[in-house]
């Protein structure tokens, strides 16, 4: 009964923080109105720019957000123990990550839609959004390098994902016709959509559809990479109407439903137990098998600062502020919808990240399957997968950690195994789809922001960077030059390329979580000038400014306790410790700039892109 518990507790703690602190936010902090002329509106072209409904927008901006980091990062973030993983998602979800978001898109709102570091140059100044932009050119350009490689390895895991992943996109782009052709309701394309979905994940691996996915799942990562960042450039390219918003919208129905099915699957296991061991045999105990605390786990770094850039997604994610200012914003038709959708998307993948931790640590107690076939229940399971870090930290690792946990929960409802495990595999893979698709569309607004800053443009053979094919090809062209890269000390072959994105991934959640702060920082600026309270901001700016700066200074010069030391290491990743570097210089100088401007600043507007807009945009 503890593990059910503890879902509704924090089920009830988000929803009390959405009515509560959310409302404040929107209300008493942000202004946010209905009156206002959102940019879907103002700046509309029907191609990123479009007035949308709430649902929709939420389905694109949840699905976009969330990727695998609120599933890898708990998976493996409950090493130290259940309890401070649960605690950070819980309230760093509520007073971290969703005022990072919700700032972040309002922000957008209120100029026109821009990214928040094209936002950086006008609240700080214009070095700050040009290091701001090079920093969000960095950060995606791994994102989209190494998303292919995530998917490519879930599709490997779970074959039986694959073809239902497929479909999704022909679904999509017959319900983005029918929506925007026929203006038609959002209720019956949403029951066609859910239910073609479902039918191809119970039957999407029988007969013919085994073979095709099998054939799929052997080909090398090097073929996915290519395959899945040629379909994120057709995605990017195209009116955001066409394939990405009802993507993400279907998907995330299939995804929101299937977190139902999880937690209903809890309840029946909390209150009647898991499937049983043998048929006939009696219901499993569901129980927690992990530990609550444990500082020290074997070959494990420290938990401070670690698991504050191990669990991103499911607390807080600097990614999301792109997502926030970068398409939501330019999407959401209504002001006051941006509670919901940054607000309240956040709060969904907290309780997404609050499922993951329970999976983990209740849900593959209800037994799992050693690599010798042999099935193992209670602590036993625990401890085959979380022996040690390097057992559970690879993705092969912490995916099924949380497939077999949650499927466990819905064969509790006896659904059976192989379509519960198909349906875990298809919400991985589908998270991690959406964020590709997204993350080159951010990409192209970033490459086009910083031609236009640098004036690249002027530069002979530059000019195609402020085009849209040519933004968005020259971000899917440097993706896979870094994933095609053999990773450290391998020789390049087309077996083992499309890993190459792995060389800089070890410092992604550290850069990850800079951006955060650096958003907040951003955000804090654009109250300060509009003497709004920033009070509720100093802890959460300082925390993600800190952790992250002490977790890049601890792997390159101390070591993380899973490893040596960049700097001191046999063969040295220059590339990495050169970029990590980079990055903790670029965050000095961005702070030094802030503390600089700030005591001349408050009550001090930036010039408006939208001087016919009054109210929300004046001081109080």
């Amino acid at each position: 009964m503890s593990t059910l518990l503890i879902a509704v507790l924090a089920g009830l703690a988000f929803v009390i923080a959405y009515h509560t602190y959310g409302r404040w936010l929107g209300g008493k902090i942000f202004n946010l109105t209905a009156d206002a002329v959102c940019p879907s509106h103002r700046l509309r072209d029907d191609h990123d720019y479009v007035p949308t409904s709430r649902g929709i927008v939420f389905g694109h901006h949840f699905t976009s957000i969330a990727g695998t980091g609120p599933i890898v990062g708990p998976a493996i973030a409950v090493m130290w123990g259940w309890l401070p993983a649960l605690l950070w998602v819980v309230f760093g979800s509520i007073f971290i990550g969703a005022v990072h978001d919700l700032g972040s898109l309002v922000v957008s709102l209120r100029n026109n839609g821009q990214t928040v570091g094209d936002v950086a140059g006008r609240v700080l100044n214009r070095r700050v959004r040009l290091l701001f932009l090079l920093v969000l050119f960095m950060a995606l350009t791994i994102v989209l390098a190494i998303f292919g490689l995530v998917i490519a390895a879930v599709f490997k895991q779970y074959p039986a994902s694959i073809v239902p992943c497929l479909v999704q996109i022909p679904i999509a782009a017959a319900i983005g016709v029918w929506l925007h052709r026929k203006g038609v309701h959002l209720l019956l394309p949403s029951i066609v959509a859910l239910g073609v979905m479902y039918a191809t994940v119970i039957f999407g691996d029988a007969g013919v559809l085994h073979v095709i996915n099998t054939w799929l799942a052997s080909q090398s990562m090097m073929w996915w990479v290519i395959v899945l960042l040629g379909y994120s450039y057709v995605a990017s390219v195209l009116p955001v109407w066409s394939l990405l918003q009802p993507r993400d919208y279907i998907n995330s129905l299939q995804l929101i439903s299937a977190l139902g099915l999880i937690v209903v699957g809890l309840v029946v296991a909390a209150f009647v137990g898991g499937a049983p061991a043998v048929e006939g045999g009696p219901m499993r105990e569901l129980k927690i098998v992990a530990p609550m605390i444990d500082f020290n786990p074997a070959q494990a770094p420290l938990i401070f600062p670690f698991l504050f850039i191990t669990i991103a997604c499911g607390a807080i994610s600097g990614f999301h502020c792109l997502v926030s200012s970068g398409t939501s914003s330019k999407q959401l038709s209504n002001e006051c919808d941006a509670k919901f959708v940054g607000f309240g998307s956040m709060l969904v993948e907290g309780f997404l990240a609050t499922l993951v931790i329970l999976a983990c640590v209740a849900g593959l107690g209800l037994g799992s399957k050693g690599a010798d076939g042999v099935m193992v229940f209670g602590q036993a399971a625990w401890e085959q997968r979380y022996s040690s870090w390097a057992t559970a930290n690879g993705l092969g690792a912490k995916v099924g950690a949380f497939v077999d946990g949650a499927a466990n929960f819905l064969t509790a409802l006896h659904v059976p195994m192989g379509v519960a495990i198909a349906l875990m595999g298809v919400l991985v893979a589908s998270f991690a789809g959406t964020t590709l698709d997204t993350a080159c569309r951010l990409q192209r607004y970033v490459v086009q922001e910083i031609a236009s800053t640098a004036n690249l443009g002027r530069v002979p053979g530059l000019k195609f960077l402020r085009n849209k094919h040519g933004a968005t090809l020259f971000a899917v062209v440097i993706a896979v030059l870094m994933a095609s890269m053999p990773i450290q000390g391998a020789a390049w072959s087309w077996a083992n390329a499309g890993k190459g994105g792995m060389i800089l991934w070890p410092m992604f959640g550290a850069t990850n979580q800079l951006l955060g702060g650096l958003a907040f920082l951003v955000i804090a600026f654009w109250l300060w000038r509009r003497k709004k309270p920033v009070w509720f901001l100093v802890f959460p700016l300082l925390f993600m400014l800190v952790m992250p700066a002490w977790a890049l200074v601890t792997q390159l010069f101390v070591g993380d306790g899973s490893g040596q030391a960049w700097v001191r290491s046999e063969s040295p990743n220059w590339a990495l410790i050169g970029i990590a570097v980079a990055t903790l210089v670029l965050e000095m100088w961005m702070i030094v700039e802030a503390v600089l401007l700030l005591p001349r600043v408050r009550g001090v507007l930036e010039e408006s892109l939208n001087p016919e807009v009054p109210a929300v945009e004046t001081t109080s």
